[in-house]
């Protein structure tokens, strides 16, 4: 079984025993979360909703916060000197998935 969630603007495809990166939750490691935005719950049967399915969530533990990697951009002007240079660090949240209730 396996179910299409939507947070932090994205949409995941999740399985029981997953670990999803997800966009930055306030929560603390360890909590449990439950996402309601279900919108398709596959297996043995089919659920679509519409948008969401009606009763469906999923659980999950958090895990860990993090940040991921530095992204580095560099733009500069061609015989003018002129240059910058900024660094971005993306927060996440990794949720290990346990149930999904359809």
């Amino acid at each position: 079984m396996y179910a299409i969630i939507v947070t932090g603007g994205k949409q995941y495809k999740v399985q029981a025993g997953d670990a999803v990166y997800v966009e930055k939750l306030n929560v603390e490691a360890g909590d449990k979360v439950t996402f309601d935005q279900v919108v398709f719950v596959g297996g043995d049967t089919t659920k679509i909703g519409t948008p969401t399915v009606d009763g469906a969530t999923v659980t999950g533990t958090v895990e860990k916060q993090g940040r991921e990697k530095k992204v580095v951009t560099f733009k500069y002007k061609a015989k003018k000197g002129q240059h910058t240079k900024k660094g971005h660090r993306q927060p996440y949240t990794k949720v290990v998935i346990d149930a999904i209730n359809a």
